[in-house]
């Protein structure tokens, strides 16, 4: 069962990709089969706890296993990509979209269900090559590929951390098994945790690494909707929740890693609250918002970062899909473009209110408990992280309630927004149920399902204060929305500066020394190939040519010359004994007298 999870979205998606056009108008109820099937594959895994094992290196096994973790994550990947491709069905994409979506998710499938960092990495490589297709998905726009590059080089910059983890691995422990990098020796323990660290700090999209999630937004709409949600921007965090033993065992990884966490969700808020295009304020909460999970991961409650993981996979996903709908019917994601569209929208604007109220942390909302959970566990660790955490969920408020509150504004000339816009049934009713999923995931038990009940639990008073701030911050925000906006920091609306950084410190030397390699193979390896090409046929042309017309001339002359003496010693020959003596007689007098000048 563990295998037809994995295996179902990749086969079929590499099928799909390999058909191409042949594969024609079939491709998008094909990828929509493959996803619902994946989904009962999921939950059927949940429940039986399947594991399979395989042997890819020589003497070390490894292999896919379901567990608690691993069963909420499986599912809620499954689930996430029927709703998505439920949705996309009806928006004309190809088979190459549908088939890099199903290899996607079956790479992210693969990761959360490894066991060992041979499967994981696998996996974690195959997601990455899958995000930069995806992203750069418009080839034919230089912009949308130069976007994919950002995001594939400094992704595949903090995976070196992976790889370097597997090393030390290897060893200090024997082994590649997850399970056993905590009991490595020092100091291999230390290095294994700074390199899983690095990777699920690049690969979440975590400071410093952040802004590779804002040239992401070149994607299609349904790709930033999985991509943010369920899959490459929370494997990270999943890593982090996973080998928390292992930061545990450090006695620095889980501080790192909680004010890692905490300090994106402060700074990427005030980004977010500042932007003014809504797919940028999404991708900038996406960070902010895998900050909770980082810190759930940091202050050892695996409940609240997981909780926090599936409810902000519910909820991102679907104010994507919303803008999406809202980009591809008015042509612009820009806040102040969208006054009317929630209103000539209505189900799009009322199950995007539904995702913003709950990503604001509004109650009785999912966003609400989860982020109140993970609250509660820096609680127990220390004053400052709760402070900052606390300060993050306020500003979530905030840049939640600006979305909201354009979409919702009335059009400038006082009407409605336009005739009503009738949203596709398929669309209609993947929003629909994500949107109930934002509702209800946080009433979920569960420290039951991780098996898990000593962990912090958020106190009622908790809830109430932070239920409270967050009611009077939408409503403060929306007002002020409503008066004209408000002014931010230009800091905070050019992410940090962080993208100006990476491209002028490592992506242009690095493009540029690839550019540099690309036309030292043009020029003089290949160039070398083609003189030794050309050399070889000079060579073929003069062997052909004057050289062999002359060795030919020559045996030929040689041959004519053996035929000429061969007639003049056949002469002789005339069958007469007195002739032949006479002959004798000659030669032997020729003989005598060189004998006798030689004297």
């Amino acid at each position: 069962m563990i295998v037809a999870v994995c295996g179902t979205p990749l086969l079929a998606g590499a099928l799909l990709l390999a058909a191409g056009r042949r594969a024609g108008r079939a491709a998008p109820a094909v990828a929509v089969g493959v996803a619902f099937l994946v989904l009962a594959a999921a939950v059927t895994a949940a429940v039986t706890r399947p594991a399979a094992r395989f042997a890819f290196l020589p003497g070390r096994t490894g292999g896919l296993a379901v567990d608690d973790l691993s069963a909420v994550l499986a599912v809620t990947v499954a689930s996430v990509l029927a709703a998505v491709l439920l949705y996309a069905s009806v928006e004309g994409y190809g088979p190459r979209f549908h088939g890099l979506m199903l290899v996607f998710a079956g790479a992210m499938l693969v990761t959360v269900t490894a066991s060992d960092l041979v499967l994981l990495l696998m996996g974690w490589e195959v997601m990455g090559a899958m995000s930069y297709a995806l992203i750069g998905y418009i080839w034919q726009d230089a912009g949308h590929v130069a976007s994919a590059d950002i995001a594939f080089l400094t992704t595949r910059a903090a995976d070196t951390g992976l790889y370097a983890a597997a090393g030390f691995a290897l060893a200090g422990a024997r082994s590649l098994e997850l399970s056993t990098l905590s009991g490595a020796a020092d100091p291999w323990r230390d290095l294994i945790a700074g390199g899983v660290v690095l990777a699920a700090l690049g690969k979440s999209a975590q400071l410093p690494f952040s802004f590779w999630l804002a040239r992401a937004m070149a994607g299609p709409s349904p790709v930033s909707a999985l991509l943010h949600s369920a899959t490459m921007v929370a494997a990270g965090a999943y890593l982090l929740l996973r080998l928390h033993p292992l930061l545990a065992a450090t006695q620095w990884a889980e501080t790192l890693v909680s004010w890692a966490g905490v300090l994106t969700a402060l700074l990427l808020g005030a980004v977010a609250l500042a932007q003014r295009d809504l797919k940028q304020l999404l991708a900038a909460s996406t960070c902010a918002q895998i900050g909770f999970m980082f810190l759930g991961a940091g202050t050892g409650s695996q409940a609240g970062g997981t909780s926090q993981l599936v409810a902000h996979a519910a909820v991102k996903s679907l104010l994507f899909l919303c803008a999406g709908a809202w980009l591809a019917t008015l042509g612009t994601q820009r806040l102040d473009g969208l006054p009317g569209a929630a209103r000539g929208h209505r189900l799009v604007g009322v199950t995007f209110g539904v995702g913003a109220l709950a990503l604001a942390g509004l109650p009785p909302l999912s966003l609400w408990i989860t982020k109140d959970t993970v609250l509660a566990a820096a609680r127990e660790r220390s004053p400052a992280l709760l402070a900052a955490g606390f300060a993050a969920s306020v500003l979530s408020a905030a840049y939640a309630a600006k979305a909201l509150a354009w979409a919702w504004r009335p059009a400038a000339d006082g009407t409605p927004g336009g005739p009503g816009h009738r949203t596709p049934v398929p669309a209609g009713t993947a929003l629909t149920a994500l949107a109930v999923a934002a509702c209800v995931l946080g009433a979920v038990p569960w420290r039951r399902i991780l098996g898990v009940p000593d962990e912090a639990r958020p106190h009622a008073w908790g809830l109430a204060v932070s239920g409270t701030v967050a009611a009077v911050t939408v409503a403060a925000v929306v007002a002020a929305v409503r008066r004209g906006g408000f002014t931010a920091p230009r800091w905070a609306l050019g992410w940090l500066y962080l993208e100006r950084a990476a491209v002028a410190g490592v992506a242009r030397p690095v493009m540029a020394l690839a550019r540099a390699l690309d036309r030292f193979d043009d020029r003089v390896i290949d160039g070398a190939v083609r003189s030794a090409a050309r050399g070889a046929w000079w060579a073929s042309r003069l062997a052909t040519g004057r050289i062999e017309v002359r060795v030919d001339g020559l045996t030929g002359a040689a041959g004519r010359g053996a035929r000429r003496l061969g007639a003049l010693a056949r002469r002789p020959q005339t069958g007469q004994v007195h002739l032949y003596y006479a002959q004798a007689a000659v030669v032997l007098g020729v003989l005598a007298a060189v004998a006798l000048l030689a004297r």
